[in-house]
């Protein structure tokens, strides 16, 4: 009898332990770029197991090259990563099996910088100076629709590529105004070093507005793992809630996590920033309005960054409906 007993609660313990191990599922995201405030609420939901419990084992990093992000997510190297929508649709143009499932900066922080000495403030302004971009061609598209919205000649413009030093060419006046540049961080590097500057908006030239900082996953990771997904962005919604509601402990958290790459200066004058972006997301975070996001494909179609052909209700799925 006592045998018999053992026996039973062995069974018990073996299948309570291997029910437990199912539904840990072990997820990686992939950063778009090294740890910043941007991605407080990643860590704030790691702090507090929200994702244990959700029963996700969840891991991050940094990508070592932030342009292979999405082909990691599109091979499955990475389950999930952050992202920018237009290189998401450029991406997909080229037939890269990767779809946005959340968003979670829903504003442009790219945008046109000058020294506030120099006196720049519009587009107009611009005319016959240099601009310094980091390449991309898509920037250039923006920057002369900014041009045209203020009835400025772009043809007049020394475009000339500077990489990712945009800050510092600009504080060596070797440019006129940089684009490229995030408002809620180069601006605020700027600053420190003692040198103010204008910002000029592109959603306020007739840029339409589109989501700088989205989530993202393969298609394939989408239909065999629906659950997960579903776990994953409710998980990381949590965490970003609650960096809402505690943005300068929610820079303490990404600290504490990441301490040799993050400047403290500038995240925590940067998470001021992001508070009201991430609370301006039709009042669920990481919902995806389908508005904002065919608005600003049809953008990069008339400017013919994406073939016209491109199916763009096939690029994202939005989760409003698990969200709150």
């Amino acid at each position: 009898m006592k045998f018999s007993l053992i026996l039973i609660l062995m069974s018990i313990f073996i299948l309570a332990c291997s029910s437990s191990d199912e539904k840990n599922q072990e997820v990686l995201l992939t950063l778009d770029w090294y740890p910043n405030a941007n991605h407080a609420g990643i860590y704030v939901a790691m702090e507090h197991k929200i994702f244990e419990k959700n029963s996700i084992d969840f891991s991050v990093e940094p990508p070592a090259d932030p342009a292979t992000v999405l082909n990691l997510i599109a091979s499955g190297e990475s389950d999930f990563g952050l992202f920018y929508q237009p290189d998401l649709l450029l991406a997909r143009d080229q037939g890269v099996p990767v779809i946005a499932i959340a968003g979670i900066v829903p504003r442009p922080l790219n945008s046109i910088m000058t020294l506030k000495s120099s006196n720049l403030l519009s587009p107009k302004d611009l005319e016959g100076k240099k601009i310094g971009f980091p390449g991309i061609p898509w920037n250039q598209s923006m920057l002369n629709t900014m041009m045209k919205c203020d009835n400025a000649d772009s043809s007049t413009l020394d475009v000339i590529d500077v990489g990712w030093s945009l800050g510092q060419t600009l504080l060596s006046k070797n440019v006129d105004a940089i684009i490229g540049a995030y408002w809620t961080h180069e601006s605020i590097v700027m600053s420190n070093e003692g040198y103010e500057t204008n910002i000029i908006y592109p959603d306020e030239w007739c840029v339409p507005p589109y989501y700088e900082l989205i989530l993202v996953t393969s298609e394939e990771n989408l239909q065999k793992n629906p659950e997960i997904v579903e776990k994953f962005i409710i998980s990381l919604s949590e965490g970003y809630r609650k960096a809402i509601s505690e943005p300068q402990n929610s820079i303490d958290i990404l600290i504490k996590y990441n301490q040799d790459s993050v400047d403290e200066k500038v995240d925590r004058a940067g998470v001021e920033l992001l508070v009201p972006l991430w609370q301006n997301n039709n009042g669920r975070f990481g919902s995806i309005d389908q508005k904002k996001w065919l608005d600003f494909s049809d953008w990069m179609k008339s400017e013919k960054l994406i073939s016209s052909d491109l199916e763009i209700n096939k690029t994202y799925k939005d989760f409003s409906y698990i969200l709150r």
